[in-house]
């Protein structure tokens, strides 16, 4: 099943779409970037970060609202060019190999990164890597599809989404798919398959 990864890859033709599928087969174009970028309130997040309007006001929301439950979420890494990536990809590839280099990364245009609908957080401990031991992971798990947000890799689904598990990563879809989603636990692949 994994040998259908980066196979027979399609090129996104509406990348504007809130619900685009950018994944190991559907590729966006190397000059598409977002033209409604905002830049992230450092109050939520790390230094110049950008997604675009609509994810970035719902995840200031989310990320206030939790706050004032007492839980700490930080966006660390969220919209990326297609030069960026490939840079990254290709760093990673660098130091760890090409096989585990595909797991851990994106190829450029692969990237949901670059539509400025996703991105990385932190908790209370300030590393993404172990955002799942902390107690904001849970309230992500619990209230992130309030907000239009999913947890885009999640366990046991790497045969669908061809990526491993990222508990630090959440796409947003809006409030309306965001609930299909995670009311019958699918991936967004799954979401797209039947529309």
């Amino acid at each position: 099943n994994r040998n259908k990864f980066y196979k027979n890859i399609k090129i996104i033709n509406k990348p504007n779409k809130i619900d685009v599928l950018v994944n190991k087969n559907n590729k966006l174009d190397k000059f598409y970037k977002p033209n409604d970028l905002v830049k992230l309130s450092e109050l939520y997040s790390n230094k110049d970060k950008y997604m675009r309007h609509d994810a970035a006001i719902n995840f200031e929301k989310m990320s206030r609202d939790a706050l004032l439950d007492g839980y700490k979420i930080v966006a660390v890494s969220t919209y990326r060019s297609y030069f960026y990536q490939q840079e990254l990809f290709n760093y990673y590839v660098k130091i760890m190999g090409i096989k585990k280099a595909l797991k851990a990364s994106a190829k450029e245009g692969h990237s949901e990164h670059q539509t400025g609908l996703s991105v990385d957080v932190m908790g209370s401990n300030n590393d993404y890597n172990n955002f799942e031991k902390t107690p904001e992971f849970k309230w992500m798990m619990n209230n992130a599809y309030k907000y239009g947000f999913i947890l885009r890799f999640p366990k046991g689904k790497e045969h669908i989404t061809g990526f491993k598990y990222e508990p630090w990563h959440y796409r947003y879809v809006g409030k309306r798919i965001a609930k299909i989603i995670y009311k019958n636990n699918i991936t967004l692949e799954e979401y797209k398959k039947t529309r």
